[in-house]
Order: structure tokens, then C-alpha cells, then sequence
């Protein structure tokens, strides 16, 4: 009887032991499982035996009990099968929580030991952040960020998804192509910070006009594009442009204090114009490039002759960007002359475009084309380039006069390369005038001072161009360290016949001396002109009347000290006429 006592006991204190090791491993696993950030469930097939603070805190906010619960009264969709495959991969699934709200997490299975019998191991990672970041950058790659309307990205798989649906259908689906009429100039006038208030403004408007189905993006800067799909027929395209345009016409409110938007539309309707998205929309293209031209604020139909315009327009911008490598563009000069002594001082540079298959191209065609498409900088280095290296080699140190546009200089390094170009050729720097019209200066004005002061550091001479024609002349005269003022032709034309101009032009010259700046008249075609240009003491001349813009070579007489010797004696200007003739 002793040792059977003997024997129980040893067997009851080995069976304690094993429950006090089994009591603190479950202990020290529940500690672990409680420290884990993420949910921690174990189970037994799909019955919870235990669950960490994280998955209780997640599951339960209300305080109740997890743990003798069936997997599925939090996860509805979760199946015996299920469970069994997230020990391969992680599995995403909403977790239903106490409240009625609904979680999206993702699982992952683990198989253990627990309490001496096989158990698997649920973590329960909550993915409502990544769920988050995951719509934003959706909604980025999708949306633009400034207005949040529908990119190019959304807008073609739209406009391809509804040229499917309503093919073969009877119904039409019209693709309608909007710009600003004259952004640029509010951008110019207030700033990028008002240009995009006013591009949140027109997506608001556009957007308010919308019906069921209809779809705007904004395609890039100034440019949006509306889909209206199922039309009966083209003519309801109208009606969706004439509400965008009314939408425009109310009183601004909204809008930054000074500014005011208009807006143009070009209209292609599928399939009567075209039959796929890329087309459709080149001749909304089009069409919207023909209503700018018939004066801004309208609505135009594509037309098959504008399609044909438009592969002109393209080519040509193609072409101008390739020019110079083609060795298609050439400088010509045109004399300028003192109105005193009837001598010529210097020529203005002028480029031009003899086109392969063209022929020659008007400056003032390919010049704007030049400027929007970004090829401008390219040309105007080589005009500046070009000039400098031609005025080095005249046997006379005459003037060279250069245009620059808007872009040279808002680009930030104009004065590093006219002073890279200077040393380059060698030319003097009192030997090149810059010419820089008003409205080149309105752009950033403080931008424009900058450039300007260091272009005058250098020594270079400052002639503001097309004088009269600009913004604001008094003020741009008072700010701007110009050299020269060099009126428009518009103001010289018909002043010896028409007291108006006559009148205007007296004011110019008056307002010239009080600030002691030279004047330059450009554009000079008669006898007349020249009269009341002499006698009202303008200080120069150039234009046709002198001569017509020519290769350097017909002005040797000029340009060498043999010719000038044999032109000295001839003081009166239509003699210079007869001689550059």
C-alpha cells in the first residue's frame, strides 16, 4: 500500500508538472501573441480557441469575446478550403467587425503545436492604409491633379469603350475639343497661381453642364475634351457646345479679380467623320483650330477640307523644327540710315525660309509656328549666331541689330550665350542691338529686368521694337533700360497725308526727346514719309524706301571702305535709295 501511495503520488506530481509547463507555455505564447502589432488567431479547423489584444481591439471594439467563435462570424466569405490555402499565399478578405463595419484585411496560415494537438495560426494584417494609398495613386495615374477631371489616359479608354458600345447602333458619339481663347496672356498678366485658379474655374463650369453619360478630361494646359455618347444624331453636339459657351458668359464670379475666359470648341462625331478615337479626335482638332480662326468664343463642325489644313499645319512644324539642319534658312539685312547725315549706320537681321518643295515661307507664318512649337530657340540662337559671325568680317565696325522672341528671353541664359556668341565670332558688343518688342516684356517683368541688366553689363546696345504696339509704353520706357525706340510701320504709313497719324507720330518724337532716346522708324515706303520724318527730326530710317532686305552681299557699298568711298558724297536718302538699287 505504501509504494502503490509512492506510485500515485509520483504520477499525480508528474501530471501537475506537465500542466503547470503546459499553463506557462500558453502563458508565455499569449504574452508573445499579445505583443505582435499584427491579429493573432489560433483556431482548431474553424472554431477560435485564441486571439491576441490586436485581433480583439480590430474585430471586437465593443468588448465581447472572440474566443469559442466560428472564423465565419468575422469572415463571412471564409471557407474550410480558404483557410487551408492561405499557408501558400496571403489571402485578402473583409473582416466583419462587431459594429456592422466592414474591414479589409489580408491572412496568412501558420500551422503549430497547441496544447500537446496540432492548431493553425491566423495573422490578420488591417490593409485599410495600403487600401487608401493604393485608390490614391490609382486615382493620380487616372485624374489630373489640379482639377481632378479624367486625364488623356482615362478619357481614350472611355472614348474607345463607347465607340464599341454604340457601334453598329445608329447612335453617334461626339468628341468635343475646348482651349482658353488667350490663356497665355492671363498667365502672362497675373501668374501661373491665377492661371491654374482659372483652370479649376472652367472645370467646374464644364462639369455643371455634363449630362448623364458625358465625360470631361483635361488633356494637358489649356486643352479639354468632352465625350457625349448615344446621340440621335451630330446636330445634339451643339446643343452640349452652346451650353459650355453660355457657361461662360455669366459675370466671372469665381473667377481672380481682372480675369476673364472665353472659350473655342471644335466638334467630330463618330462615325460620320471617323471610325476610330485617334482620328476622331485630330479632326476635333482641326475643327477647333478653324473656330479660332473665325474669331474665337464659337463652335465649328469638322469638315473634311480642315483636315487637310491641319496635316499642312503639322508638316510645317515639322519641317521648321529640321530647317536648319536642312540648311533651308538664310539671314537677310536691311539697311538702317541716320536721317541727318544720310549715312547707314547698321542692318536689322532678318530670317528667312526658303522651304524644299514650298519655296519661301512668309516670316509671319512660320515665325508664330516656330514660337509654339518650341523650335524658336533654336532659330533665334542661330539668327544671333549667325548675324554676329557676318558683321565680324565688314570692313566697317556698322551695327548688326538681332530680334529676340519672348522665349530667348524668359529661357534664363540669354546673356550667357549673347556673351558666349560675342566671344565666339569676336564681334564688339556696342556692335549688336537687341531688339525686344513690348509684349515680350510683360510676360515676368522681373525676369525680363534681370536679363536685360545683365545684356547691358555686357555691353550690348537695347532697342525696344514695334513701339505703340505693346501694353503699356510709358511705363516699359520708365522701367526697361532701352537705347532706341523703333516705331511700328503701322504709325508711319500715310503720316504726310493723314493728320491723325501725323498727330500721333509728333507725340512719339516729343515723348523720345523728354526721355532722350533715339528713334528708329521702320518701314519707310515713300518720299512723303520720308519728308515728315526729316522734318519732324526723327534720328533713322529703315524700310523699302531705302532698301529691301537682301543677302550682305548687295550692300558691299556699305559694309567695305572702298564702297563707302564711292557713295560718300551722295548725302540725300533717295540717292542711297538709287545706289543700294
Amino acid at each position: 500500500m505504501s509504494i502503490g501511495i509512492i506510485v500515485m503520488t509520483a504520477a499525480g506530481l508528474a501530471l501537475d508538472l506537465r500542466d503547470r509547463r503546459s499553463s506557462g507555455e500558453a502563458a508565455r505564447m499569449r504574452e508573445l501573441a499579445n505583443a505582435a502589432v499584427e491579429g493573432l488567431v489560433v483556431c482548431d479547423n474553424m472554431q477560435i480557441v485564441e486571439a491576441n489584444h490586436s485581433f480583439t481591439s480590430l474585430a471586437c471594439p465593443d468588448g465581447s469575446e472572440t474566443v469559442g467563435k466560428s472564423l465565419e462570424a468575422f469572415f463571412p466569405t471564409f471557407t474550410l478550403d480558404k483557410l487551408s490555402s492561405t499557408i501558400h499565399a496571403p489571402l485578402e478578405a473583409p473582416l466583419r467587425v462587431t459594429d456592422g463595419n466592414s474591414i479589409p484585411v489580408e491572412l496568412i496560415r501558420h500551422d503549430i503545436i497547441y496544447s500537446g494537438k496540432p492548431h493553425q495560426v491566423l495573422a490578420v494584417r488591417d490593409i485599410r492604409e495600403r487600401k487608401r494609398a493604393e485608390e490614391e495613386i490609382y486615382f493620380l495615374a487616372h485624374h489630373d491633379p489640379l482639377t481632378a477631371l479624367p486625364n488623356r489616359t482615362s478619357f481614350n479608354k472611355k472614348l474607345e469603350d463607347e465607340l464599341a458600345s454604340n457601334r453598329g447602333t445608329g447612335k453617334c458619339v461626339a468628341v468635343l475639343l475646348l482651349d482658353l481663347d488667350r490663356f497665355k496672356e492671363i498667365n502672362d498678366l497675373f501668374g501661373h497661381l491665377t492661371g491654374d485658379a482659372v483652370l479649376q474655374f472652367v472645370a467646374g463650369k464644364i462639369k455643371g453642364v455634363l449630362r448623364p453619360g458625358q465625360m470631361v478630361a483635361r488633356l494637358g494646359g489649356d486643352e479639354f475634351a468632352l465625350i457625349a455618347p448615344g446621340l440621335p444624331s451630330p446636330e445634339y453636339a451643339a446643343l452640349t457646345a452652346e451650353a459650355i459657351l453660355d457657361a461662360f458668359d455669366g459675370d466671372g464670379e469665381g473667377l481672380p479679380s481682372g480675369a476673364t475666359v472665353a472659350t473655342s470648341i471644335g466638334i467630330a462625331v463618330f462615325p460620320n467623320d471617323a471610325a476610330d478615337g485617334k482620328t476622331l479626335l485630330n479632326y476635333a482638332d482641326a475643327a477647333l483650330y478653324e473656330a479660332k480662326s473665325d474669331g474665337r468664343g464659337v463652335f465649328r463642325f469638322f469638315e473634311p477640307s480642315m483636315g487637310a489644313c491641319l496635316r499642312n499645319r503639322r508638316q510645317l512644324e515639322h519641317d521648321i523644327r529640321h530647317a536648319i539642319m536642312r540648311d533651308e534658312l538664310s539671314v537677310a539685312y536691311q539697311p538702317q540710315a541716320d536721317l541727318q547725315s544720310s549715312q547707314v549706320f547698321g542692318f536689322e537681321a532678318l530670317l528667312r525660309w526658303n522651304h524644299a518643295t514650298r519655296g519661301h515661307i512668309p516670316p509671319a507664318e512660320f515665325i508664330p509656328m516656330a514660337e509654339e512649337c518650341g523650335a524658336i530657340l533654336q532659330i533665334g540662337e542661330w539668327v544671333l549666331r549667325t548675324a554676329c559671325a557676318e558683321a565680324v568680317r565688314w570692313e566697317r565696325p556698322l551695327a548688326i541689330a538681332v530680334n529676340v522672341s519672348v522665349m530667348q528671353l524668359h529661357s534664363g541664359n540669354l546673356p550667357e550665350l549673347v556673351d558666349e556668341i560675342l566671344r565666339e565670332t569676336g564681334l564688339e558688343p556696342s556692335r549688336l542691338e537687341l531688339e525686344i518688342t513690348e509684349s515680350t516684356l510683360i510676360k515676368d517683368v522681373g525676369r525680363a529686368l534681370e536679363a536685360l541688366g545683365k545684356l547691358k553689363a555686357l555691353g550690348v546696345r537695347i532697342a525696344m521694337d514695334d513701339f505703340g504696339t505693346g501694353y503699356s509704353s510709358l511705363t516699359n520706357l520708365r522701367a526697361f533700360p532701352f537705347d532706341k525706340i523703333k516705331v511700328d510701320r503701322s504709325f508711319i504709313r500715310s503720316v504726310h497725308t493723314n493728320e491723325e497719324a501725323a498727330a500721333i507720330m509728333r507725340a512719339v518724337f516729343g515723348l523720345a526727346r523728354g526721355l532722350r532716346l533715339p528713334v528708329l522708324a521702320e518701314g519707310v515706303e515713300t518720299e512723303g514719309e520720308l519728308s515728315f520724318l526729316r522734318q519732324e527730326g526723327c534720328d533713322a530710317m529703315q524700310g523699302y524706301f531705302l532698301a529691301h532686305p537682301a543677302p550682305i552681299a548687295e550692300f558691299e557699298q556699305y559694309t567695305s571702305q572702298t564702297g563707302i568711298a564711292a557713295t560718300h558724297q551722295k548725302h540725300e536718302l533717295h540717292l542711297l535709295r538709287q545706289g543700294a538699287a
